[in-house]
């Protein structure tokens, strides 16, 4: 069944009647379907009956935070419940055959926009994990409490990591300043593996599933290396539009240990052994 809101809004709007369903796969937290009306008009639903009641909220907010000039497309957020996220459709296509230059230049130009503390207007969701976003001036303290140490926390209260791993995440986020180097928080999409970076029916760059924070911006480029699928291309664009510090890739394992330790809380004891390989190496 579909949301009544959802259904009231598409008929206040002049959109008409639904005629046509779709159901979308590919998401791991959410269900999707394709909405087609009697108008014509297309449109994407997300819905979760379990997911926490501001989820979707905090989604909406943080696709409008992205839509900046001359950064990737951005999915319109029309309106949202505890439990539904009604967007624009992107109706995604091939890519063109340009896209990983044209990505790579316009998430350097999404990085510029900065800001003067780490953070975010409100704490959002990675996947369904709660994200702190608490306003912070000191970017590795930032990375340390509310990225790393959140992250292990969790893991321990969920039997997943043991005290002793906890100290070694501890370790880690003490030492970050001796192997990270200075960078201002920049605006980014949070949780940028390929599944969220899609194509638009030009075949043009699009992101969706965002969870957005200022932060670091080798962190943002470290998660697109975590499972693949990104072309060399998107890397060379990226560093011809917006230079980065000598040795980078190599920061790569300490940034997406974040992810890595939140993959062990959502989905379990698959990932212990990345996470553990990273611990038992920097700590």
């Amino acid at each position: 069944m579909l949301p009544k809101e959802v259904l009231n809004w598409l008929e206040n709007e002049s959109f008409g009647e639904i005629v046509n369903t779709q159901p979308v796969g590919g998401g791991c937290i959410n269900n999707g379907v394709r909405l087609e009306t009697s108008s014509g008009s297309i449109f994407f639903l997300k819905t979760n009956a379990q997911s926490p009641k501001n989820m979707f909220a905090r989604e909406s907010e943080g696709l409008e935070a992205l839509r900046v000039p001359e950064g990737p497309r951005i999915p319109q957020a029309y309106i949202h419940g505890f439990d539904y996220l009604l967007l624009e459709d992107l109706s995604p296509a091939t890519r063109s055959l340009d896209y990983w230059t044209t990505f790579g230049r316009q998430l350097a130009a999404l990085h510029e926009h900065t800001n003067k503390k780490f953070g975010f207007d409100a704490n959002n969701y990675i996947g369904s994990t709660p994200q702190s976003n608490t306003w912070t001036e000191d970017g590795f303290a930032f990375f340390a409490e509310h990225r790393l140490g959140f992250q292990a926390e969790l893991a321990h209260n969920k039997d997943l990591l043991s005290a002793s791993e906890v100290s070694q995440v501890e370790r880690i986020a003490n030492r970050l300043p001796e192997i990270i180097p200075e960078q201002p928080a920049s605006l980014i999409h949070g949780d940028l593996w390929g599944g969220n970076a899609i194509a638009d029916s030009q075949g043009q760059p699009a992101l969706i599933d965002p969870a957005v924070y200022y932060g670091w911006a080798e962190a943002e480029l470290a998660m697109t290396a975590l499972f693949g699928g990104f072309n060399p291309d998107f890397y060379s664009a990226y560093e011809d539009t917006r230079p980065l510090s000598p040795g980078y890739l190599t920061r790569f394992p300490l940034y997406n240990l974040y992810h890595l330790l939140n993959h062990l809380n959502l989905f379990g004891r698959g990932y212990y052994g990345q996470v553990k390989t990273i611990l038992d190496k920097y700590a």
